[in-house]
């Protein structure tokens, strides 16, 4: 009897080191597993032992960004599905929808969100604004972003040029953007 609840007691022990998996990462697991990403997107897991931070990269091949690879870190907090996951792109990029330090203008990313909604929602809703950046909802910070919305409302050639020259690293109205062509 006494081996046999000494036995129960080293099992609780182990229990109790292991970690316990919480219901965003079962959620999360769930979400991955049911993805089906087009060649055009690509998951990253720098730690593969962690599944809320990783980072996407989207390379369009249609439209005005075509050619560009573009790298967004994805953190996902222990409120997941309840909340959104914070998506924010690590490049500094000409596009109405994203912001100088990478904020994202997607509905799906803040009032439109609903626990139903999945990664995989939010991936097709990034790639998405790549083929059709969105001017008439501009992220409200900095006026290069808002120049970006006006120009594409304006003149779209204007635009597609000032594309092509910020993703070869270019400067647009005194701003330097990151490199994103190979």
């Amino acid at each position: 009897m006494i081996k046999i609840w000494s036995m129960k007691k080293n099992e609780d022990q182990a229990a109790k080191k292991k970690p316990k998996t919480s219901a965003a990462q079962i959620r999360v697991q769930k979400d991955l597993t049911e993805l089906d990403l087009p060649s055009t997107m690509k998951t990253h897991f720098p730690d593969p032992a962690d599944l809320l931070n990783f980072t996407l990269t989207i390379t369009p091949d249609e439209g005005m960004y075509k050619g560009g690879s573009f790298v967004f870190q994805f953190n996902i907090n222990s409120n997941y599905p309840h909340e959104p996951p914070k998506v924010k792109c690590t490049q500094v990029i000409y596009h109405p929808n994203v912001d100088l330090e990478g904020n994202v203008c997607l509905n799906i990313l803040r009032e439109d969100w609903k626990p139903v909604l999945n990664l995989n929602s939010v991936m097709v809703g990034l790639q998405y604004l790549f083929l059709e950046p969105n001017a008439d909802d501009p992220l409200n910070k900095g006026a290069s972003l808002l120049f970006a919305a006006e120009e594409l409302k304006r003149n779209r050639e204007q635009f597609i040029y000032n594309v092509k020259t910020s993703m070869r690293g270019g400067s647009i109205k005194g701003v330097q953007y990151h490199k994103v062509t190979p």
